[in-house]
């Protein structure tokens, strides 16, 4: 069976940058998701399509396809007093704070007596992205899987059909 949209599948992986350094890979558990259902970064996805569990496959993604180039619109000062004051806060550390919008997520670039300058950017962002992969497995998605990732909970939901019979619901 060849990887496709809605197909279940797991790969080994090891991802380096430019550098050599070694950022993400698999350890004990082959990495799962269902293709097509953005759970992985367009380059990954497009790179493994047509492929078959057994299949080895080397991937260099540019930003564009992975995490986007760097924005420096996305570093923004924060003032100092926005933070409790008995917070520890050093440059490189990553932040969640919460927002009217939710959660949001930033890394430390700098912090002064007076701001912390934060970087929205992903940490990947403007970094080429090198994948070593091994396709271990590609299935049909159980019914539970996609309704995991699509939500709902229509029982006439299936690989095949996806999600139409039910109006997109699941």
């Amino acid at each position: 069976m060849e990887i496709q949209d809605r197909k279940y599948v797991a790969i080994n992986y090891k991802l380096t940058l430019d550098s050599g350094e070694t950022v993400d890979e698999t350890t004990d558990t082959p990495f799962g998701f269902i293709c097509g259902a953005g759970m992985v970064i367009p380059g990954l996805e497009q790179g493994i399509k047509g492929k078959k569990a057994g299949d080895a496959v080397q991937l260099t993604i540019e930003p564009a396809d992975a995490y986007g180039e760097f924005r420096e619109d996305l570093v923004k000062d924060i003032p100092r007093s926005n933070f409790p004051p008995d917070t520890k806060i050093e440059p490189g550390m990553p932040f969640e704070a919460q927002s009217p919008q939710g959660p949001v997520r930033f890394t430390v670039k700098e912090v002064t007596d007076e701001a912390v300058k934060a970087d929205f950017n992903h940490p990947l962002a403007g970094q080429r992205l090198h994948f070593d992969i091994e396709i271990q497995e590609v299935r049909d998605p159980s019914v539970e899987e996609m309704t995991q990732i699509f939500g709902g909970g229509c029982s006439s939901c299936t690989p095949e059909s996806g999600c139409d019979s039910c109006g997109g619901g699941c």
